[in-house]
């Protein structure tokens, strides 16, 4: 009884494997038959033909493939998503609808008709039913791409490049997703390898170089940056990240010349040129040019109000700009600055004769002490400057008070570019500390004279 029933569960599963692979073998025909019936009669003598058994039944796998292969190969991506998502549809009821392919060329569809979602929906129902399709793969990691996520593209495109390991297009993708998702360092390789297939892939060789600044080959990324600047459509970025290089070592000619090639360029995203003005202006204060940095701000002031903090910049360097001494008191060098002290004070005390006695520098401020004898009085005076435009609090004038009692100075006078605060304020009361501010310091520099 037993071995009845074995002999009859074997027969019905060889009569089952049978019938199955009938079926695949009548579909690969017919599939074979599709691609003949087009090749004898022609796209349109098919189409025709096909579009008759629809009118009977709409259902009609063997005519919405046909009609499917065509409008594929004709990259018609509307009809395509709209023939295969009906395959799709009736799959249920006609098993002969091959789901992986049908999956696959929606989701194709569907990414050319920039329906990402459904792209990736389709393709991953594809890709689960074949793995190994390198199509599937390709078009699932460019969905990923587009949607942003880059740690499953590059898993699709490491899929695919297994599939086509000499394919230079799987190479460029990954680099790229590789690059889009931080990984600079495992990138590079990719990307060279499609620099070295296509020499003039201008935004792999930008990628490149910054991914190369990433990984601490500035040096390397440099000469790429410079190289691109005059590119239309990579040189702005460009100019900009040689410039910032070249101010990091401050190199600020060249970066100035960086900046200067990039407003030359026929385009430019605005976003990127106010960040290239903003930076060139700086860049110009820093070599004392405030006047050619001032137009550059205020170009920047007419594009976009309120940029930054311009506002503030072209308030504070305007009036730097009209007066040299108050230029020198903030930006100039260490020997400028304490032959500017010494002129502040010899105006300081009208008629009166000055003699220095000691200059000491500290890298906030400078620091002299001098004998000032005048037809009334003489005194041991020391005076502090501060080059800060921050506030000055009491901390500071009480250190500076202690150091007037150990030096035996008969008075001190503090003087910075910012203001003294309150506290400061009431501690000299009582006490031989004068405090100069801005306002009174920039009316005392009007009247200095550098040339006598």
């Amino acid at each position: 009884m037993i071995i009845s029933i074995l002999i009859a569960v074997i027969v019905a599963l060889l009569l089952v494997s049978l019938i199955v692979g009938i079926k695949n073998i009548k579909r690969r025909e017919d599939k074979k038959d599709v691609t003949q019936k087009i090749q004898k009669k022609g796209k349109s003598a098919v189409l025709k033909e096909a579009e008759r058994k629809l009118a009977h039944d709409p259902h009609n796998v063997q005519a919405l493939e046909m009609v499917g292969n065509i409008y594929y190969g004709e990259k018609d991506w509307e009809k395509v998503w709209n023939i295969y998502k009906t395959l799709y549809d009736i799959s249920a009821a006609h098993p002969e609808v091959d789901i992986a392919k049908c999956a696959l060329k929606m989701g194709i569809a569907a990414y050319n008709l920039d329906k990402n979602d459904d792209a990736i929906n389709s393709l991953l129902l594809s890709v689960k039913k074949v793995p190994d399709n390198f199509d599937c793969n390709m078009y699932l990691g460019r969905a990923l791409m587009k949607a942003n996520t880059f740690d499953k593209a590059i898993y699709c495109f490491k899929k695919a490049k297994v599939l086509q390991p000499e394919n230079n297009e799987v190479n460029e993708l990954l680099g790229l997703a590789l690059f889009k998702n931080q990984k600079y360092r495992d990138c590079l390789p990719f990307l060279k390898r499609v620099l070295d297939d296509n020499p003039g892939n201008k935004e792999i060789l930008f990628d490149m170089a910054v991914a190369m600044t990433e990984c601490g080959m500035g040096d390397k990324a440099l000469k790429v940056f410079m190289h691109l600047r005059p590119d239309p459509n990579f040189g702005a970025q460009s100019c900009l990240e040689a410039g910032k290089m070249h101010e990091r070592v401050k190199d600020y000619a060249s970066a100035v010349k960086d900046y200067e090639i990039a407003l030359r360029l026929p385009t430019m995203p605005e976003q990127i040129m106010l960040q290239i003005k903003y930076r060139l202006a700086n860049t110009c204060i820093a070599m004392n040019d405030i006047s050619k940095g001032l137009i550059y701000l205020r170009q920047i002031q007419a594009a976009k109000p309120q940029y930054k903090d311009v506002d503030a910049l072209v308030a504070r360097y305007s009036e730097l700009n009209q007066n040299k001494n108050l230029q020198t008191y903030l930006l100039s060098g260490t020997s400028d600055f304490v032959a500017l002290c010494r002129k502040f004070i010899a105006t300081y005390y009208k008629d009166s004769f000055v003699k220095v006695e000691d200059v000491q520098v500290a890298s906030e401020s400078v620091e002299i002490v001098c004998e000032v004898e005048t037809p009334k009085w003489e005194a041991k005076q020391m005076f502090r400057f501060y080059r800060t435009q921050n506030v000055i609090g009491d901390i500071n004038i009480r250190e500076f008070h202690g150091k007037l009692r150990d030096t035996k100075c008969d008075n001190g006078v503090c003087i910075t570019m910012g203001n003294f605060s309150e506290s400061a304020h009431k501690f000299i009361d009582g006490r031989p500390i004068d405090l100069i501010e801005k306002d009174d310091l920039v009316k005392i520099l009007k009247r200095i004279n550098m040339f006598n």
